[in-house]
């Protein structure tokens, strides 16, 4: 958990500009610290307007060598950690599920499922933890896990150690808690610039010992570096289907995952489209997605399509997240498609900054030295 440290200081007043899942989590742990803290959103109250809602919510830092450096390896080693006591704390752990994940390729691709095996080599696991965070299954063993997926393919990695969270439900359980718990949440009230101490929004302007930017893509005016990666995903009801892990499905084109949701429901996306157009999914991407969903697992043919969504995610050139600190003002961004196996990491980061620095809040806004720290 985040440092105890901040405890000792007097109450600060934060802004937090930015209801996502980082700006959430952040106003919800400040508020258990004993801060007080003001949340400001352009949504309504009931609006699901934040890339999280979106977000599948997998906790998969193994799975995500793949295709991403060792930095985002280590955080989300670091948010594995702290998951299951911020889910304890919100009283939501049925909301977290610990069954790992399966990465699979057909017969046709199998070369990048062997690529997969030597990024987890590459990376050193040691080999005392080898055995429970990397295990090869082989058909018998396969069919064991999942009764279907052994009749399509002849082997899978399994990573036991990945996690992954019921996303929607869990926005939903933040914002119950930070309205129970009386912290003030400005809705329909857009942020047109954070700046040290103090938050300009619509009506207005608020000031506070320090204000925290989580706004995502809403940052673009003051983080030109800032760029829209669109993401689909497809809900199904699938009854004949019983997968009890995270599926991902390694292929030239695209990586699909599959996460469970209760009562046979399964979320799955895979796109990644370098723009900002958050429209209806494409008629393109839905063929893609449902035609690799039938190749994972024959009971999927007579699934119902239960939601579509799509949406931007925030990502900064390197693809990696950043905390910009200056005294005064935090800006937390780039969190891309990971925002769930980075959002404790980062904010344990915050955290720690505003402890190490609170008694100098409120008496150096004029310094404008920028620190990152990824």
């Amino acid at each position: 958990m985040p440092s105890k440290r901040l405890e000792h200081c007097s109450s600060l007043r934060v802004g937090i500009a930015g209801a996502g899942l980082m700006g959430r989590l952040l106003a919800w742990q400040l508020h258990q610290l004993g801060h007080q803290v003001t949340l400001f959103d352009q949504a309504s109250a009931h609006e699901e307007a934040s890339a999280a809602f979106l977000a599948a919510g997998m906790l998969a830092p193994y799975a995500e060598l793949e295709s991403a450096d060792a930095s985002i390896y280590k955080l989300g080693m670091r948010s594995l950690d702290l998951w299951p006591q911020l889910v304890q704390g919100l009283g939501a752990e049925a909301l977290l599920q610990s069954h790992g994940s399966l990465i699979v390729a057909h017969a046709q691709d199998q070369p990048y499922l062997q690529r997969f095996c030597q990024q987890l080599a590459h990376h050193q696991i040691p080999q005392s933890q080898a055995q429970s965070q990397a295990q090869r299954l082989h058909k018998k063993q396969l069919l064991e896990h999942n009764t279907g997926l052994g009749e399509v393919f002849e082997q899978a990695i399994y990573l036991p150690a990945e996690a992954w969270l019921n996303s929607r439900e869990l926005m939903h359980v933040l914002a119950q808690r930070l309205h129970a718990g009386g912290v003030k949440w400005q809705h329909q009230c857009p942020v047109t610039a954070v700046n040290a101490g103090h938050i300009q929004h619509s009506t207005g302007q608020f000031a506070c010992d320090w204000a925290i930017d989580c706004r995502g893509l809403g940052a673009q005016a003051q983080l030109p570096e800032l760029r829209g990666v669109r993401g689909e995903v497809i809900e199904v009801y699938a009854p004949e289907v019983d997968i009890q892990q995270m599926v991902r499905l390694m292929h030239p084109h695209y990586r699909l995952y599959l996460v469970p949701r209760p009562k046979h429901h399964y979320v799955l996306g895979a796109t990644q489209i370098e723009t900002n157009d958050a429209s209806p999914i494409s008629v393109r991407s839905a063929l893609e997605l449902l035609s690799a969903l039938y190749s994972l697992h024959p009971g999927f043919a007579e699934a119902r399509i239960v939601r579509t969504a799509s949406g931007c995610r925030p990502a900064l050139p390197d693809n990696g997240p950043k905390l910009i600190t200056q005294p005064g003002l935090l800006r937390i961004n780039g969190l891309f498609r990971h925002g769930f196996l980075l959002a404790p990491a980062m904010a344990e980061q915050a955290i720690n900054y505003l402890a190490s620095h609170c008694a100098t809040a409120s008496t150096v806004y004029q310094e404008n030295s920028y620190a990152t720290f990824t």
